[in-house]
């Protein structure tokens, strides 16, 4: 939780009543690598800031294939965020790929503290801000980089996570084959 009340008092001033009031609307978890915190199909109500460990977001299409959308690491926040606020089932699954540690809020109680504690508008502001502009840079270099440049890409904004993370998960956030991904490793390690 500290990480969290840390992170919030870097973009505003907390007064104690806003501090306590977080506290009591949150919920520490500890999550053993694997575990589904959302599946597709089901009702949203859950946001999950991570202290610890490694999260996905993915979608499977039609013909079986997942596709990984994000990662989460320590200080970012998941959830299906498609789902809450269009109040539609959930699109996304999201699981723990590592053991991990999260801060658990609902939703709707999240959305409280905003009207209970104004000050919090400004960091909820610069969360959907980086939100927005971290989904723009991801389809802009979908879109423009060769899969080489994503890969080095990938690996500055994610230093330590291929060491708990599948290579196929890393290949569909690339949006490449797991074949493709061991090429371009192999090329990177001659250079």
């Amino acid at each position: 939780m500290q990480d969290l009340i840390d992170k919030i008092k870097a973009v505003i001033p907390l007064k104690p009543e806003a501090e306590k009031h977080i506290y009591s609307i949150a919920k520490k978890r500890s999550l053993p690598k694997g575990r589904a915190l959302i599946v597709k199909g089901q009702t949203v109500r859950k946001t999950y800031f991570v202290t610890e460990g490694c999260l996905r977001s993915y979608c499977v299409d039609k013909e079986g294939k997942e596709h990984t959308l994000q990662f989460a690491i320590k200080d970012w926040w998941i959830s299906d965020f498609i789902a809450i606020y269009s109040n539609e089932p959930a699109s996304l699954n999201i699981e723990c790929i590592t053991d991990s540690q999260v801060v658990e809020f609902n939703t709707k109680e999240l959305d409280n503290v905003f009207k209970l504690f104004p000050e919090f508008e400004p960091f909820r502001r610069k969360n959907l801000e980086r939100h927005i502009v971290s989904l723009h840079k991801r389809i802009l270099n979908q879109l423009q980089l060769s899969a080489s440049e994503r890969y080095e890409l990938f690996l500055e904004q994610y230093p330590d996570i291929e060491k708990h993370t599948p290579n196929y998960h890393i290949a569909s956030f690339l949006g490449i084959t797991q074949q493709s991904l061991s090429r371009i490793r192999i090329e990177r390690v001659k250079k």
